[in-house]
């Protein structure tokens, strides 16, 4: 018997295993949690499964998104970006990365963890929503835009209330998975 999923990965093997072991878990480890807030940034614009698709020469290009090693990027790592055609070469996105570490690494000296500093916002406990189908789904909430607001007020570059809205999809302090999707309950903690 087939499982019933979100119909949003469509026939695309890498969005259906995206879908059914990353997307919506919630996640409370720093590392994977920046390597979240990079790719939704860069998929500014841009659709999921490109970015998804990419997601290996993103890896590589930046070092496994350890943001101390980003951090500390100069300008022969930008220029190294620039021509690297693993990755969507967008001078605002890349620069935006180097920030967005240094930001990251601030935010985890004052919290202890970029996990603890995130996960205040919904009390620790992720949000469980109840949607049917995709025109019930919105772009952005005040969540994300509280969110929002405050990662600006840091110095977060690319973190406007639409792209924060995805990254607390993809990083589970939201559960949007559909309510009869099989994933609905197993990431509904």
């Amino acid at each position: 018997m087939e499982k019933y999923r979100c119909p949003w990965p469509s026939d695309d093997k890498l969005m259906i295993d995206y879908h059914d072991q990353e997307w919506g878990v919630p996640l409370r480890e720093d590392r994977k949690i920046f390597e979240f807030i990079v790719l939704d940034a860069f998929q500014a614009g841009l659709s999921w499964k490109t970015i998804l698709h990419r997601r290996e020469g993103f890896r590589k290009a930046f070092d496994n998104f350890v943001p101390e090693k980003i951090a500390q990027y100069n300008m022969k790592d930008y220029e190294r970006l620039l021509n690297d055609t693993s990755i969507i070469r967008n001078r605002s996105k890349i620069q935006s990365t180097i920030t967005n570490a240094q930001k990251f690494l601030e935010v985890r000296e004052e919290f202890g963890s970029f996990d603890k500093y995130i996960w205040e916002f919904v009390n620790g406990k992720p949000i469980v929503n109840n949607y049917k189908s995709l025109e019930d789904f919105p772009t952005k909430s005040d969540l994300s835009d509280q969110v929002s607001r405050d990662l600006i007020k840091r110095g977060f570059k690319f973190v406007g209330t639409t792209i924060t809205y995805s990254f607390l999809e993809a990083a589970g302090l939201l559960n949007n998975h559909f309510y009869k999707c099989f994933r609905y309950k197993e990431v509904g903690i």
